[in-house]
């Protein structure tokens, strides 16, 4: 039976957090990559705003909606945005995706500065950014391998995860800023336009410096082999389970940033972008510890998911926005450290081939669920309060530390250890688990 372990790699060709940037298609990618995610934080920023302050009279219930519809689509089209992403040019289709996800932002930005936007619009065009997202979030994720290989795969998802979080400590400030001086419209056409920066990084991409791996066959039942994979490894049932908790139940960010802002601290749009770039710092911290990693390792997973669940509850308790801030940064390093350590473990220990339509399914089931827990969470603030709200993200993490712990103690022996002093939980492999990075059938490492 296959457990947590963590995965041997072969030696990087270089060392150190950035090492990825030094290949050419990596730095391109990069590059363009921020100033589209300045631009995407911008526009969520803003859109959750207009809903909470403009289109509503501060109702978290439809914020909560508006997330329902722009992420569950993750979960409705999960049949075909991991068939997508194993077999169709990923180059091309993150092409084709970027360039609607432009145009659905243009089409919203002129609704909203002529005054027209209504809040069905808002839903409408929220499902529709989020059919998009579905096909392009598996496709981005697992194109990172082609840009940098196997080697720097985790040091290459945890700049990624760098790199979006740096936008979102950016764009929720200057959205916040722009929205008070010349108006919300006018982000979602800015936004619309930072979609030119990633487009023109996937045109100067070098076709010949890419890492083509083993792409996925067209047989019949392709996607079901997908839900096989997963319904065969305990270890991978263990991480979804996890990201289920947290995804559905904790990364419900605009509806507790929002309702705290509005009305615990009774701030503006300056103060909401301001505490939504302060958890940005925590998650920007979290991603660069995660970049000088190695290797990704499972009880910083677990760990992850627990310190996540006491900073919401550090969260509920403070008095004023700014100490109400320093708990956002500790939320924000442990969201990091369980999202690029969950990805990473699960890419590297899936078969290149299958790596689409597995990400395709960690991803709906991580933000698939938000139609169940956003809506929830948002009544909860409604009904019994934004501090109660944040209750149920710290119920999230806890649960989720609690999963991955029971995990272990059935399918691993646990023991510690005091290497230098310090005390470390290692994993003891049962008996009949072959070693660390040795690869089964076909042709993947187990966890």
């Amino acid at each position: 039976m296959p457990g947590l372990a963590t995965p041997e790699l072969a030696p990087s060709t270089g060392t150190g957090t950035f090492r990825s940037l030094r290949g050419y298609n990596y730095r391109v990618w990069a590059a363009g990559g921020i100033v589209s995610n300045v631009g995407t934080w911008m526009q969520r920023t803003a859109q959750d705003w207009i809903v909470l302050t403009q289109l509503t009279h501060h109702s978290a219930t439809a914020v909560g909606v508006v997330m329902a519809l722009q992420f569950g689509p993750q979960l409705l089209l999960l049949p075909f945005t991991g068939y997508a992403a194993d077999h169709l040019n990923r180059r091309r289709l993150l092409i084709a995706t970027q360039t609607a996800m432009a145009l659905l932002a243009l089409c919203l930005g002129l609704l909203t500065v002529t005054g027209l936007v209504r809040l069905w619009q808002v839903d409408v065009f929220a499902f529709l950014f989020g059919c998009t997202a579905a096909f392009d979030a598996p496709a981005r994720q697992t194109f990172v391998s082609e840009l940098v290989g196997e080697t720097d795969l985790p040091n290459a998802v945890a700049l990624n995860s760098t790199s979006f979080n740096i936008a979102r400590m950016i764009g929720p400030s200057v959205a916040g800023l722009l929205i008070a001086t010349i108006g919300v419209g006018w982000v979602f056409l800015i936004n619309a336009g930072s979609y030119l920066a990633v487009l023109g990084s996937l045109a100067l991409l070098r076709g010949s410096a890419l890492h083509h791996g083993r792409r996925a066959t067209r047989a019949r039942g392709g996607f079901s082999e997908g839900f096989r994979t997963i319904a065969g490894r305990p270890d991978l049932q263990a991480v979804l389970l996890m990201l289920f908790l947290v995804g559905t139940f904790g990364l419900n960010f605009p509806i507790f940033i929002s309702t705290m802002s509005v009305r615990i601290f009774h701030g503006g749009a300056r103060s909401y972008g301001l505490l939504a770039s302060t958890m940005a710092i925590g998650s920007v911290a979290g991603a660069l510890l995660s970049a000088r990693r190695t290797t990704p390792r499972p009880d910083f997973l677990i760990g992850g998911t627990a310190l996540f669940g006491c900073g919401f509850i550090m969260a509920a308790c403070m008095p004023n926005a700014r100490l109400f801030g320093l708990a956002l940064v500790v939320i924000g390093i442990a969201a990091q450290t369980v999202t690029t350590t969950a990805i990473s473990l699960v890419q590297l220990s899936t078969d290149p081939a299958m790596r689409g339509r597995v990400m395709a399914i960690v991803l709906a089931v991580s933000l698939g669920g938000t139609p169940l827990g956003a809506p929830l969470v948002g009544w909860v603030a409604d009904v019994l309060g934004p501090r109660q709200a944040l209750g149920i993200g710290a119920a999230s993490g806890i649960g989720a530390a609690l999963v991955g712990v029971l995990y272990l103690v059935r399918h691993r022996g646990l023991r510690l250890h005091r290497p230098d002093g310090w005390p470390r939980l290692t994993l003891s492999p049962a008996a009949e688990v072959p070693p660390a990075g040795t690869l089964n059938s076909a042709g993947a490492r187990r966890l």
